[in-house]
């Protein structure tokens, strides 16, 4: 269950990185409407990462990341480019490579995907453009 909840934090996150750089700014409401979920569920998993120190909110609603929350949106964004890139390289159709990315960029450690990374960059393929 452990495992879950962290995933569930990284995804969170990972999705207000996405919508900062898509809008510039960001409410619980675009997090609700760009992963599908219920307004209630999405309020309370805000106000986890605010408690954890993840984010902050403003008066107006508004949610920052904390360089701590920055840190693991940018570890797992970073994941998430890299896979997607590298399986759609190998002739995985995108939103199957997405998909599957979303998965592989939680559970992988920090060593394999340094090497994964490394490799691929050595090899030039598959990078993020």
């Amino acid at each position: 269950m452990k495992d879950r909840i962290f995933e569930s934090k990284e995804n969170y996150l990972e999705t207000i990185l996405i919508l900062h750089n898509r809008n510039g700014e960001v409410r619980s409401v675009d997090i609700a409407a760009e992963m599908d979920f219920s307004k209630p569920s999405v309020s309370v998993a805000m106000k986890n990462l605010r408690e954890e120190g993840c984010i902050s909110v403003d008066k107006n609603g508004y949610i920052s990341l904390t360089k701590s929350g920055q840190e693991i949106a940018e570890r797992v964004y970073e994941r998430h480019l890299l896979f997607t890139s590298w399986l759609t390289s190998m002739g995985v159709p995108e939103d199957i490579a997405s998909e599957d990315a979303c998965r592989i960029e939680h559970c992988i450690s920090a060593e394999s995907f340094a090497a994964i990374k490394e490799f691929v960059q050595k090899h030039g393929e598959g990078m993020p453009k």
